[in-house]
C-alpha cells in the first residue's frame, strides 16, 4: 500500500483556508465542499491543518443529513446527495491532536486511519470497534501505552507505532492474526510478549532502536517473516531457533552487544545479514556454509581477527563490509567470488595488501587476491596424500580445493596433458575456477567443456599453447582468462561468444604488433568489460602496450 503524502500548498497559500473557528476553544468546522467530496469518494484528508481536535462533523459525516439536502429536495437533482459512500479512509496526520473522541466508533467502515505526527498520548478504547480497519498509522506521537481494545482489530494488516514512548505491548497482540507489517521501532520497549508467535502472517517486523536485551524464542514461529530489524538494541545473544526461520530474507542486528552469531541451517533465502557494530570476535565455517543466497554481508566495526576460507562458499555475495576490525590478512580465494562488487576493508591492520592497492578499489584488490591463489594451491599440491580411503583419481588432486573453494587445480606439474582422473575427481561438485598454469600443455583439454556450467575464471598461463580451442569458447560464464606466456599468435573468432569476459591477460605471446617483427609481445592485459575491445587482435588492429 503506498505511503500517504502530506499535501503541498502552493506558495503563499494557507492549507487551512476554508476552515472557520466558531468557538473560542479553537475547534474548526470543515468546509461543506470538502465533506461533500468525501461523501462521494469515501476519503477525507485533513492533514497539515493545525487541528487541535477532530471536528464533530467528521465523526458524523455518514450520519447527519448533508447541507445540500436542505437546498434541493428534488430526486432528479444532479447532486444525488442521498447516494453517499461510507468513509473508508481518514487522514488526520501532521496536526496538533492530543486526544481522540470515542465518537471514532461512528466510522465503522474505516479501512485506513492515518494519524501520524500529532501529539497523541493515548488512543480511545472505541478504536477496537473499527472492525474493518486494515491499516493504522499512529507513528510520531507521544503514546505511552496501548489500549487492550486494539487487539480486537482482527482485519488489521499494517500497524505503524514507530517513534512513540511505549514501554510495553499488550499480551493480546497475538490475536492480530492478519497482521503483515508491524513497526515498533524507536520506542522504549525492553521486551515483546511471547504471544507474538501467533502472528502467523507477519512478514515485516521492525523492533529497531528500543532497549531489548533478548528476543523470545517464540518469535521464530513466525513462519512467513521475511524482514526482521533489531538494530540498536541491547541484544547479547540471538535465540538459536532463529536459524529455523525459512522465509527470512533480511536480518538487521547492527548496533547491539553480540559476541557470537548463530548458525543458519534453514535460512536458505537469507539475502542480507547486517551484524555491524557489535563485539563479534570469531567467524567460522559453520556461520557461513548455509548462506547460499546471501547478497549483502555487513560485519563492520566488530573484533574479527580473521576471515575463514569458507567465505568463498558465498557465491551470490555482492557486498562485503569488513571495515574497522582487527583483520591482518585475507584468504586469497576471496578473489574468486564471482559477483562481489563491493569490498570494504578500511580500518584493519592488513599486512599483506599495500595501502595504494586498497585505494584502487574492490576489483583491483580481488584481482590481486586471485594472483596469489596460484602460489597457495601449488604448495598444497606438491606432496599428494594418499590413504586407504582415497580414490586413485583423488590422490593427485586437491580435493579440499574442489569441495570447499570450487577450484580445480592441477598447476606446476610440468605435464603435457591433464589426466582424465583430474576431471573425474570433480564428480558432482560445482567448479568456478580452473588453474592449469605452469605445465607443458600444447592444447587446451577438451574435457574443460564439462565444467561450463559455472566456470568464470581460467588460468592457462605459462604453457605452450599455440591456439585457443573451441571448447574454451563454450565457457559462456567466463569473466577472467589468463593465457600469458604461451605461443599464441591470434585469437579465434569464436571468442565473440564469451559475452561475460571482463579481463584477459595476453602478455608474452607471439602477437604481431604493427611495425614490429614476430616475437614475444609484452604488456597485453586488457579490461574488456564485457569484451569492450575484444575484436582488436582478430581484426588486425594494433595492440597498444600496457
Amino acid at each position: 500500500m503506498s505511503r500517504l503524502k502530506r499535501p503541498v500548498a502552493a506558495p503563499g497559500r494557507d492549507l487551512r483556508v476554508g476552515f472557520r473557528h466558531e468557538r473560542g476553544d479553537g475547534s474548526a468546522v470543515v468546509p461543506q465542499g470538502l465533506l461533500k467530496a468525501a461523501r462521494k469518494s469515501g476519503q477525507l484528508n485533513l492533514s497539515g491543518r493545525e487541528l487541535s481536535e477532530v471536528p464533530q462533523t467528521v465523526w458524523r459525516i455518514n450520519l447527519d443529513l448533508p447541507e445540500e439536502a436542505n437546498q434541493n429536495h428534488s430526486f432528479n437533482s444532479s447532486e444525488r446527495w442521498w447516494e453517499q459512500t461510507d468513509l473508508t479512509k481518514l487522514i488526520i496526520s501532521n496536526n496538533k491532536l492530543q486526544s481522540l473522541s470515542d465518537d471514532l466508533r461512528l466510522l465503522p467502515a474505516l479501512t485506513i486511519l492515518d494519524m501520524h505526527d500529532n501529539l497523541l498520548t493515548s488512543l480511545p478504547c472505541a478504536i477496537g470497534e473499527l472492525e474493518n480497519l486494515q491499516k493504522l498509522n499512529v507513528s510520531h506521537n507521544k503514546l505511552k501505552i496501548l489500549p487492550e481494545e486494539l487487539t480486537k482489530l482482527r482485519n488489521l494488516k499494517g500497524l505503524f507505532l514507530q517513534y512513540n514512548e511505549l514501554t510495553s505491548i499488550p499480551e493480546g497482540f497475538g490475536q492480530l492474526h492478519k497482521l503483515e507489517e508491524l513497526d515498533l521501532s524507536n520506542n522504549h520497549l525492553t521486551a515483546v510478549p511471547a504471544s507474538f508467535s501467533s502472528l502467523s502472517n507477519l512478514m515485516r517486523l521492525n523492533l529497531a532502536s528500543n532497549q531489548m536485551e533478548d528476543l523470545p524464542a517464540e518469535i521464530t514461529r513466525m513462519k512467513r517473516l521475511k524482514h526482521l530489524d533489531c538494530t540498536s538494541n541491547c541484544l547479547k545473544t540471538i535465540p538459536s531457533e532463529l536459524a529455523s526461520m525459512e522465509s527470512l530474507e533480511l536480518l538487521y542486528l547492527r548496533r547491539n552487544k553480540l559476541r557470537f552469531l548463530p548458525e543458519f541451517p534453514s535460512c536458505l533465502l537469507l539475502k542480507e545479514l547486517h551484524v555491524g557494530e557489535n563485539q563479534i570476535e570469531m567467524l567460522g565455517a559453520e556461520h557461513l556454509k548455509h548462506l547460499k543466497s546471501i547478497h549483502v554481508l555487513d560485519l563492520r566495526d566488530n573484533k574479527l581477527k580473521s576471515i575463514p576460507d569458507e567465505m568463498t562458499l558465498l557465491q551470490a555475495l555482492e557486498r562485503l563490509d569488513l571495515s574497522n576490525n582487527d583483520i591482518s590478512s585475507l584468504p586469497h580465494t576471496l578473489g574468486n567470488l564471482p559477483r562481489l562488487q563491493f569490498l570494504a576493508l578500511e580500518g584493519n591492520p592488513l599486512r599483506t595488501i599495500r595501502r595504494e592497492l586498497l585505494n584502487k578499489g574492490t576489483q583491483e584488490v580481488l584481482k590481486y587476491l586471485r594472483s596469489k591463489i596460484q602460489g597457495d594451491t601449488g604448495n598444497q599440491n606438491d606432496i599428494p596424500i594418499e590413504t586407504a580411503m582415497t580414490l586413485p583419481s583423488q590422490a593427485r588432486v586437491n580435493m579440499h580445493s574442489i569441495a570447499t573453494l570450487k577450484l580445480l587445480d592441477y598447476s606446476e606439474k610440468q605435464t603435457a596433458m591433464i589426466p582424465d582422473e583430474v576431471f573425474d575427481a570433480v564428480g558432482s561438485n560445482i567448479i568456478t575456477s580452473i588453474n592449469f598454469s605452469k605445465n607443458h600443455l600444447n592444447e587446451i583439454p577438451k574435457r574443460i567443456v564439462e565444467l561450463k556450467a559455472a566456470v568464470c575464471d581460467v588460468n592457462l598461463s605459462f604453457n605452450k599453447l599455440s591456439c585457443i580451442s573451441a571448447e574454451l569458447c563454450m565457457l559462456q560464464k567466463l569473466t577472467h582468462l589468463d593465457i600469458r606466456n604461451n605461443l599464441l599468435a591470434s585469437l579465434p573468432e569464436e571468442m565473440e561468444a564469451l559475452m561475460k569476459l571482463q579481463t584477459i591477460n595476453l602478455s608474452f605471446n607471439r602477437y604481431k604488433a604493427e611495425g614490429q617483427s614476430s616475437g614475444p609481445y609484452r604488456g597485453c592485459s586488457w579490461g574488456l568489460g564485457p569484451w569492450g575491445c575484444r575484436a582488436a587482435p582478430m581484426l588486425g588492429l594494433p595492440l597498444s602496450e600496457g
